[in-house]
């Protein structure tokens, strides 16, 4: 069988039904799945992107960047919510591929999920440590820098980073359904802080701070007007993701051709409408011209500070000086939902590539008490924590961004095929106008790519390449639906022609970038790129020509064995003769 082998959707259905003590347990509800949702969209990045989009890019109009960023979103959004009722299977976007595109780009997918969401953990949690900070020293309680920094940010390791990626992935391995209940704890806690500050602030809001609402541009591209309008939604973009974590729980959902939907859509919605009305009241209470400069929350901070009334010479007291405080506290509970959220996302899709037969089957084991994947869950916790230990969050927030994209794309894609193979399945939910709305979702998240930096596509391409490596070693040979014995499957010259064309556009993408950084910048990055790319295009050149010389030596050795029967023939013929 090729490596374009599909699995049926009876089978995914039939998979998906199991209730054994050896299949995960179906504890979740449209409610817990539109908290999952929400804990997974909402943190820190509502509070710390706002303000300084508004103030560099958007002005006022940072609430058309949210509007215009959700419409991107929800293109892929209702991908997803179609998949996800039709296909309601752990694994995501790696199961809705291999039932569409085949085995090998479903391999391709669930490798590039693990920047998403074992990746992006360890950038949440590397976040959770400084805000962690913040909130101490509030109390005059001071951790030293040496204990809260990788070694490239000065520091020696990351241990409040360490500590919370234990703490959720412990809270994971006892049980889905008791995660799920912190995980809607905290959703409301976060939630609750939120309309604290949209209700306060609304009261004092100016507007004419909302004069101009669309600054007029400075003639630089992306510095207000509709450019920056557009720029601003690029970068609030990333303050959305997280809604595609639901569909990894879909074998736990209960009626998950009914909820699976409502859990994906229902999420966007509620976080576009905070987004939009916390956004609104930050840039009326105060002028986004004020938040220039400052980064962090810094920003919300400023805009608390105008909450008040002025006295006779005109400084404003602020009312509500308690609610920096509580700002930090719901950003700690908002991470906390989404770094477990995203371990979750993590050790599902495994699980599902694991029953496959595509990785070892101790990603698969179920934990007979707790009914979970509790061994895939350990060794992400060794694996992320020692992640966020010791890497800076701007390398790791920057490949769970482009891992994201890349997945979007993906199931955008796969809704078409599935609308053009199978028409006529069966369907809880219906993507509406296909194909426009795939297509919009495929242009939206490309674009976005293109404007991530090169030295991102670099190691998205590096990861891309061992996953290639490890397809090629274990999953090729071990698939389920293709048991291997020991003969070539078809179709690996793609498999082959696919790691040597990423091998070449690793060593442009190299050259580009450091063209781009200067010559007299660091190098490491080029010349490990230039050494993967080389040894892959070994690896995989050979690969390719021993494939391709099996057909030519069958037919060599077909033109001799004519030949020497013809012989044979011949001298049988005189033999007679004689």
């Amino acid at each position: 069988m090729d490596l374009f082998a599909k699995k049926s959707i009876e089978g995914l259905l039939k998979e998906s039904n199991e209730t054994s003590s050896h299949s995960l347990k179906k504890t979740l509800g449209p409610g817990k799945l539109v908290a999952l949702g929400v804990g997974a969209i909402i943190g820190a990045g509502l509070f710390s992107i706002t303000g300084g989009a508004a103030a560099e890019l958007a002005g006022p109009a940072i609430t058309i960047s949210f509007l215009i960023a959700a419409i991107g979103c929800c293109f892929a959004g209702l991908c997803y919510a179609e998949f996800a009722s039709m296909i309601p299977v752990a694994g995501s976007a790696y199961t809705y591929s291999y039932a569409t595109m085949g085995e090998f780009i479903a391999w391709i997918i669930g490798w590039d999920l693990v920047l998403e969401y074992a990746v992006a953990a360890a950038t949440v949690s590397i976040s959770w440590s400084r805000y962690l900070i913040k909130f101490l020293d509030g109390f005059g309680v001071h951790l030293p820098s040496s204990l809260t920094a990788c070694p490239w940010e000065g520091g020696a390791v990351n241990l409040p980073a360490v500590f919370i990626v234990i703490l959720m992935s412990l809270l994971l391995m006892r049980g889905t359904e008791g995660s799920t209940r912190f995980n809607s704890f905290i959703v409301a806690l976060k939630i609750g802080v939120v309309l604290i500050f949209i209700f306060l602030g609304w009261q004092y809001i100016n507007l004419d701070n909302y004069t101009p609402y669309i600054p007029e541009n400075t003639g630089k591209f992306g510095a207000y007007g509709w450019t920056g309008i557009l720029r601003a939604a690029a970068v609030v973009f990333f303050a959305f993701i997280g809604f595609d974590a639901v569909s990894t729980a879909a074998q736990e959902a209960k009626n998950p051709k009914r909820n699976m939907p409502i859990g994906i859509l229902a999420s966007l919605l509620i976080c576009t409408v905070l987004y939009f009305l916390f956004a609104h009241v930050m840039t009326g209470v105060a002028n986004y011209t004020e938040f220039k400069g400052h980064d962090g929350i810094a920003p919300v901070a400023i805009a608390i500070e105008h909450m008040g009334h002025a006295d006779a010479s005109g400084l404003i007291h602020p009312d509500y000086p308690w609610l920096n405080r509580a700002i930090i506290l719901a950003i700690l509970a908002g991470y906390s939902s989404v770094i477990m959220v995203m371990l979750l996302g993590q050790s599902r899709v495994f699980y599902s590539m694991s029953k496959d037969g595509l990785l070892p089957k101790l990603f698969s084991e179920i934990h007979p008490k707790f009914r979970t994947p509790a061994k895939s869950n350990l060794l992400f916790l060794l694996l992320v924590s020692v992640f966020a230990a010791f890497v800076p969050s701007n390398i790791a927030g920057e490949m769970t961004s482009i891992g994201t994209l890349l997945a979007f794309i993906l199931v955008c894609i796969g809704i078409i095929v599935l609308r053009k193979k199978m028409p006529n399945a069966p369907r809880a939910f219906k993507t509406p106008f296909v194909p426009f709305v795939p297509i919009c979702g495929v242009l939206t998240c490309l674009s976005l790519m293109i404007f991530l930096p090169a030295d991102t596509w670099i190691r998205l391409l590096v990861w891309m390449l061992i996953g290639l490596d490890i397809y090629a070693a274990y999953g090729m040979k071990n698939s389920k639906i293709a048991v291997w014995d020991g003969k070539e499957r078809s179709g690996q010259s793609v498999l082959n022609i696919t790691g040597v064309s990423l091998s070449v556009i690793l060593i442009f993408v190299a050259f580009a970038h450091q063209i781009t950084a200067g010559w007299e910048s660091n190098k490491i990055l080029l010349i490990t790129a230039l050494v993967l790319s080389v040894f892959h295009i070994f690896i995989f050149g050979m690969r390719l020509i021993n494939q391709s010389s099996i057909p030519a030596i069958g037919r060599i050795k077909f033109a001799c064995l004519r030949v020497v029967n013809k012989n044979s023939f011949i001298k049988e013929q005189e033999n007679k003769e004689d």
